[in-house]
């Protein structure tokens, strides 16, 4: 089973990614721990990519997939045919300079990072496809 959510870069539209989020995820067996930390990662990932790669433009168009590949491992795809962002090379910003500098920016990418299990990098004709895995935690 496979879930298609089809998006312009708006940020209203990430309320209605959410909730594609969590309906999609609702069709599997899983903790509300893993739920919500997909919607959280989905979330920030789908808002740098509306507001920094694509600078709000409403006429670019992304889309997320989300599927389970196997009992405990759920893949999203976000697919974006503007440039991607390199999240695995990404360089963490120090959490005490940032609490010091009272930034509120910053801390995204830090917590995708932390909630993702995997996340793979990938272009192809369809654009770039930034891969997130989790596994999640049966009971």
């Amino acid at each position: 089973m496979k879930f298609r959510y089809k998006a312009s870069c708006r940020k209203n539209n990430l309320r209605h990614i959410r909730d594609f989020v969590s309906t999609s995820l609702s069709n599997w067996q899983m903790s509300e721990t893993d739920v919500y930390n997909l919607v959280t990662a989905i979330d920030e990932v789908c808002a740098n990519l509306i507001i920094h790669g694509n600078d709000c433009n409403t006429k670019q168009i992304f889309e997320v997939y989300i599927s389970k590949k196997e009992k405990d491992l759920i893949r999203v795809d976000i697919v974006d045919p503007s440039c991607i962002f390199d999240i695995n090379g990404y360089k963490m910003p120090d959490l005490n300079d940032l609490i010091k500098k009272r930034s509120k920016g910053g801390m995204g990418l830090m917590l995708v990072k932390r909630l993702i299990d995997k996340i793979e990098l990938e272009s192809d004709d369809f654009g770039n496809r930034c891969v997130l895995y989790k596994k999640l935690s049966l009971s």
